[in-house]
């Protein structure tokens, strides 16, 4: 049994007193990632929800259902989902601009070149020149540094974005093919409980044309055949959106996505382990993103905050004259540097309101960063509870079935040496078949709560994937 530790009051204070020692350091500079990261790994250790999942590594954890048709799936939606290459493309852009923020570390201008031939009357004059103009802004009070931190969180915000749709189509691909083989084997059962149902009308039509039997049990056979053959359409339409999801998420139209049946796939011995249960947590990418959008908003206050002091540039050019000549010939040197000192001391009110504006969204994403946490670690204690009580619920359908299956055993033994009617024998036919759909939800459910725990817990294996994958 797997013990659910739950945090206390006084935890979550400490817990939140160490975020928010934290956040008000960071906010005079920029945000320690590292140091954050750390803090989080730290709290997560001491909550220890999983330790007794620690065993194995779970990098690639679907392959243990040793299906080669999912173990494609899984390479097709990694390689072909459109959500995740739309995602990786604005981690491009966001790459792109950080890059274009760095770039105002460095002077900024151009050259120009010109050549003018103009005329008064009988006199013509000529005129050429090629100048080099410089606008360097000094960052020294630190403005362009925070832009550019800003900037950098905005880009590794975008990437664990990217983490988190390849956690999500790995996780749905599983989820899909698991739930379409298990539709598969629940329309078998349900063909062979309407053959059952079927051969028992027979039996009792014949009795009532007979007068053995009355219609009061054909009529009730008759309706349990309709409620049987009523979820065929059901099972059809849920094979079908399976097919439609796995389709959807390997960038595929749901005709060409062709499934064989691998009915061994849910009877296949499949647990959850982790290296590190505690990591997994920390490391996952929406805690990341979440603190990386809280080191974007402050970095972005920071600026803000520098906007009220002066910007410090130096400009200049220089550049030859020709003077009667376009040829650049006989030409005159000349140069300019002019180091310049701009206040917006006017525009106080309004850079004041903008910081004060800022700051408030930093605490914002400050409180979000937060949330996410506690909602991690909730999420990881939900899927683990989810994982034990249908194990249970597997263990107790199993044992309906063997005792189902016992009694069918019993009652067929007994019809033949003809001390029970045929129609018991069919009756418990039918008990055996209804005891193994359960035994087969539980059995699809039981696995899905695994593909779920392993999704909570993504931190590690998630990491392993993007790597794979770049």
């Amino acid at each position: 049994m797997i013990k659910l530790v739950q945090k206390n009051l006084k935890t979550s204070l400490t817990t939140s007193a160490i975020l928010i020692a934290a956040m008000l350091s960071g906010c005079a500079a920029k945000i320690d990632a590292a140091s954050e990261q750390n803090v989080v790994s730290e709290f997560i250790a001491s909550a220890n929800i999983a330790s007794e999942l620690n065993n194995i590594d779970e990098t690639n954890w679907w392959q243990k259902l040793e299906s080669a048709q999912l173990n494609q799936l899984v390479t097709d939606a990694l390689a072909n989902n459109h959500n995740l290459q739309t995602s990786q493309l604005v981690l491009k852009s966001a790459l792109a601009r950080l890059g274009e923020q760095q770039a105002q570390y460095l002077p900024q201008g151009g050259v120009e070149i010109g050549a003018q031939r103009s005329g008064l009357g009988d006199t013509n004059s000529r005129q050429s020149s090629a100048n080099l103009a410089l606008n360097w802004q000094l960052d020294l009070f630190g403005r362009i540094t925070a832009l550019v931190d800003a900037a950098n969180a905005s880009a590794m915000s975008q990437a664990e974005q990217v983490r988190l749709l390849q956690i999500e189509v790995v996780s749905s691909v599983v989820k899909g093919f698991v739930s379409y083989q298990g539709n598969v084997q629940k329309q078998h059962i349900v063909t062979l409980q309407i053959d059952a149902l079927e051969q028992s009308i027979a039996v009792l039509q014949a009795q009532v044309d007979e007068g053995v039997a009355n219609e009061l049990d054909l009529n009730r056979t008759m309706a349990q055949l309709k409620q049987q053959q009523a979820l065929m359409p059901a099972i059809e339409y849920a094979k079908y959106r399976d097919l439609s999801t796995l389709a959807v998420l390997s960038g595929r139209l749901a005709q060409n996505v062709k499934l064989t049946n691998e009915q061994a796939i849910l009877e296949h011995k499949f647990t959850v382990s982790l290296n590190d249960a505690n990591e997994s947590i920390a490391l996952r990418p929406d805690i990341s993103q979440a603190l990386y959008a809280f080191s974007q908003a402050n970095s972005l206050s920071v600026a803000a905050s520098k906007a009220l002091l002066p910007d410090i540039s130096l400009s200049g050019f220089a550049g030859v004259l020709s003077i009667g000549s376009n040829s650049f010939s006989d030409t005159q040197q000349q140069w300019q540097v002019a180091p310049q000192i701009q206040w917006s001391i006017l525009s106080y009110p309004a850079l004041i309101a903008q910081r004060d504006a800022q700051q408030l969204l930093t605490q914002a994403a400050y409180s979000d960063y937060q949330q996410v946490i506690l909602q991690a670690l909730s999420e990881s204690e939900l899927s683990l509870q989810l994982l034990v009580n249908q194990a249970q619920q597997k263990s107790f359908a199993e044992q309906r079935y063997q005792f189902a299956n016992n009694a069918f055993l019993q009652a067929q033994a007994m019809y033949e040496e003809g001390q029970i009617p045929y129609l018991e024998l069919l009756d418990a036919r039918r008990d055996v078949l209804i005891a193994q759909e359960n035994a087969v939800d539980s059995t699809i459910s039981s696995l899905l709560a695994k593909v779920n725990a392993y999704q909570s817990f993504n931190g590690r294996w998630s990491y392993a994937l993007n790597n794979t994958n770049q």
